[in-house]
């Protein structure tokens, strides 16, 4: 990510990061320690504020992405046990090919390759389930499989 910064003659320094292909966040510093977050979409779009921080604010915002607070896991970085598989959820949604049919005839491992290893039906968890489990629109699927086995489960789950 590159950061240009500019200095901004009486009001204090800029600073613009690359966020995407052609985005930027600025971040302008006054003298007075507030800060001014813009995001601007296209070199030539104007910014538009997203938010007017004091200082305190400021450090505490850059402590939540900095991952004081929680830490996530960073897929792209990170090698798990189980090679490249990982473990997604998946929602049925209403009208889905797979609702109102149990798991064993919505084909779905065929199809996609991916594992359901649960199904989250509400406040219940159907752990391991067999392949008479009736799949219903607004289930959880968990399953585990690769990256392009997830893509295909929910291209799969949601086709119309």
């Amino acid at each position: 990510m590159t950061v240009y910064e500019t200095d901004v003659p009486g009001v204090g320094r800029k600073f613009e990061l690359e966020v995407g292909d052609e985005s930027r966040l600025v971040v302008l510093l006054h003298h007075d320690g507030r800060r001014e977050l813009f995001v601007r979409e296209r070199p030539e779009a104007d910014s538009e504020r997203v938010a007017d921080l004091t200082g305190e604010q400021a450090r505490k915002l850059g402590a939540v992405l900095g991952g004081a607070y929680f830490q996530p896991v960073e897929f792209s970085n990170t090698s798990v046990p189980l090679g490249d598989a990982i473990i997604e959820w998946v929602t049925i949604p209403e009208g889905s090919p797979v609702e109102d049919v149990t798991l064993a005839d919505s084909n779905l491992r065929d199809a996609t390759g991916a594992s359901v290893i649960a199904v989250q039906r509400g406040p219940d968890t159907i752990a391991n389930p067999d392949a008479d489990t009736t799949l219903n629109a607004g289930d959880v699927l968990v399953a585990l499989g690769t990256r392009d086995e997830h893509a295909e489960l929910e291209s799969f789950v949601t086709a119309a």
